[in-house]
């Protein structure tokens, strides 16, 4: 497999993918499920999801920067015509972890934005938007990740402090008093929701690194989990018994903020803001599996690859999303262990990686 067209992308920029869209993503199922499986204690869980993915994220840096050359140049150049079973497994992999995002996404935007009942078309824009940017490579989400930085600040840092003064933190003591099994349900259930190292991997496997580029990228990491689980904390502790029923509550939670009999929904703003960083981030195992497989095979149209795809996608969704319960129940119950297995994949290939020391002597 040849190197990934339109694969430059900065350490700031994946940076940013760690730190705003990574949590973005969470903003939907994640916390009324944590709420629903941890029996109220749902930060515990997500310390645990982060401080793992932080170590496969850590690791992944380390190794990169043991080499001048990309991780995935050493993978090319250790497996050889291997790398083609690699990188098809990983396209199935990121078509796989798309599918939840998207039954997500089209459950919230007809939830959140439309009074009536919307057609069954209606979804159809997010995958003509979606053709449009699994075109553009990596150098894409680069830049898809610098606008985030301005569409995710502001909106998220807003909603919060206007749902402040709902909140009561008592609500969340004890802390980590829940019965282990519970926190393991929860842990468990939500592993689709906290897949982050997998899906930076095509990120930090096209960068060069530089000497500060996995401190930059683990700063982000951190920033993104410190976001995620402030809103857990806040979202709890606005609805406490009632946050298993409450989904995609980021769209609701400053609603009950006083200034905004005055003026407005003017929350609804930053909600549209953080909609479009959504929109980003479901895209982004799409523009994954778009940018392997057309490599991969060789396919020079990525434009009727990526079209597609989409088309495919849209008439799954628009037939699937009256199994949406059954979908959540399969892969957030039984088919989780995929994700920890393309986790230990990811990690057992850079055990299998040349020595970099090896690599110097025969240069």
């Amino acid at each position: 497999m040849k190197d990934l067209q339109n694969n430059h992308i900065e350490s700031r920029q994946i940076a940013f993918v760690a730190a705003f869209l990574l949590p973005a993503s969470k903003l939907l199922q994640t916390p009324s499920m944590l709420a629903k499986f941890a029996k109220g204690d749902l930060l515990l869980p997500a310390f645990l999801h982060f401080l793992l993915q932080a170590g496969v994220v850590f690791i992944l840096l380390f190794v990169a920067s043991s080499s001048k050359k990309t991780l995935f140049e050493r993978i090319n150049e250790r497996l050889g015509r291997g790398a083609f079973l690699f990188y098809l497994l990983l396209s199935f992999y990121y078509l796989f972890a798309a599918i939840l995002p998207l039954l997500d996404l089209e459950k919230f935007i007809y939830a959140a934005f439309f009074d009536t009942a919307p057609t069954v078309f209606t979804f159809a824009f997010f995958f003509i938007l979606s053709a449009f940017i699994c075109t553009k490579g990596i150098k894409g989400i680069g830049r898809s990740a610098d606008l985030c930085l301005f569409l995710f600040l502001l909106p998220f840092l807003s909603l919060l402090g206007m749902s402040l003064q709902s909140a009561d933190f008592s609500r969340l003591l004890p802390l980590f008093e829940t019965q282990f099994g519970h926190t393991m349900s929860a842990f468990t259930h939500t592993t689709p929701h906290f897949s982050d190292a997998v899906l930076l991997l095509p990120l930090i496997g096209n960068l060069r690194y530089k000497k500060g580029d996995g401190t930059k990228i683990m700063i982000g990491y951190g920033a993104g989990a410190i976001s995620t689980v402030l809103f857990l904390a806040v979202f709890f502790s606005v609805y406490a018994s009632l946050a298993p029923r409450e989904h995609y509550a980021f769209s609701k939670i400053a609603q009950y903020f006083p200034a905004l009999r005055t003026v407005g929904r003017v929350d609804l703003i930053f909600i549209y803001l953080l909609t479009i960083v959504l929109l980003f981030f479901t895209c982004l195992p799409l523009q994954f599996a778009t940018e392997l497989t057309c490599q991969t095979f060789h396919v020079q149209q990525k434009t009727i690859f990526s079209a597609i795809l989409n088309f495919g996608l849209f008439w799954f969704v628009l037939y699937c999303n009256k199994y949406y319960n059954a979908f959540y129940a399969f892969i957030s119950g039984k088919a989780f262990f995929l994700f920890w297995l393309f986790t230990a994949l990811a990690l057992l290939l850079l055990l299998l990686l040349p020595n970099p020391k090896k690599e110097t002597n025969h240069a």
